[in-house]
């Protein structure tokens, strides 16, 4: 499929354009606020505290008088940070374990099994309080925790994926004509997986704004002087009892993240996958923008829609 085609399949779908809508604001907030907010969002003032929203304070104050918008707008920097950098580290653990698992030496692939079978047992929240115990709370605590945590899943389920690709026709005559096993995996492995692995890959991005904001939530996350969610929601959930709509911000920011990650993962699963292409041009519906009537007829393999 062609890049403007994909992308055009992608908008066309509501999950798609949310998910897409939502974290370009979410990218664009975290860019412009390392540079601007409407109000310092660590500036307090007492006699501010519990202000309802108006123009000034669209989303109030909280209890020393921070403006909870501009709080709320700084931490999005914090999350597209932990999220795009427990991604980059779920990838690369994902990817090599896959490898080590699937193109390998027997003994090798038979002892990568073993240990993706021992890793995955340990929750990711687990990890992730077990090394900020160690080494106390930080970002970076959690990006390598979420990153190991999800990039054993990922290899667990892409693993599967590898060895069935590996053992087409097409990457057996590659092998055969001298091609090794970085240019199999880079040529023809990794783009037959694509489908999997970013829904995969959107699920590790969907838990890191989790596993942050809950380990913020607890102390153990971002540090003291670093916006973030969690961080708010802790603060704020001592008073929900009298002042409850404080803290529907900050969870409806993370919310709202999480979901546009996983409907965006599957987005893009659903535009990229030949198979559910072909399922769809199978029942009639075109791939190419155009009306079911003037749809050109496209073959489909008997084995593909069964």
């Amino acid at each position: 499929m062609r890049r403007g085609s994909f992308v055009l399949d992608l908008l066309r779908r509501p999950q798609g354009a949310f998910g897409v809508g939502w974290l370009a604001l979410i990218v664009a907030s975290a860019l412009v606020s390392r540079f601007w907010t409407p109000l310092d969002p660590f500036d307090t003032d007492p006699y501010a505290a519990w202000l309802t929203p108006s123009l000034a304070h669209p989303f109030g104050t909280d209890s020393v008088g921070r403006d909870i918008f501009s709080y709320v707008f700084a931490a999005t920097g914090t999350t597209v940070v932990v999220a795009v950098a427990s991604g980059v580290v779920a990838t690369v653990v994902g990817v090599g374990l896959a490898a080590l698992g699937s193109l390998t030496a027997r003994w090798v692939r038979e002892s990568v099994a073993v240990l993706i079978d021992v890793l995955v047992a340990f929750p990711t929240l687990l990890i992730a309080m077990a090394l900020a115990a160690a080494f106390g709370g930080s970002l970076t605590v959690v990006v390598v925790a979420v990153g190991i945590g999800y990039g054993v899943t990922i290899a667990r389920v892409s693993r599967s994926e590898i060895r069935q690709v590996v053992r087409t026709d097409y990457v057996l005559a590659a092998r055969a004509n001298g091609l090794g096993t970085g240019a199999v995996l880079r040529r023809h492995v990794l783009p037959n997986i694509a489908p999997v692995f970013v829904v995969q890959l959107s699920l590790s991005m969907a838990t890191s704004v989790l596993a942050e904001a809950g380990l913020s939530f607890l102390g153990y996350g971002a540090p003291a002087g670093t916006a973030s969610w969690g961080r708010l929601l802790s603060d704020l959930q001592k008073f929900i009892g009298v002042h409850p709509g404080s803290v529907v911000w900050p969870g409806l920011a993370i919310t709202l993240t999480v979901l546009a990650l996983n409907l965006l993962g599957d987005a893009v699963r659903d535009a990229s996958d030949p198979r559910l292409r072909s399922r769809r041009v199978g029942r009639g519906a075109p791939t190419d923008g155009s009306s079911p009537r003037t749809a050109p007829p496209q073959p489909v393999a008997p084995e593909v829609i069964s």
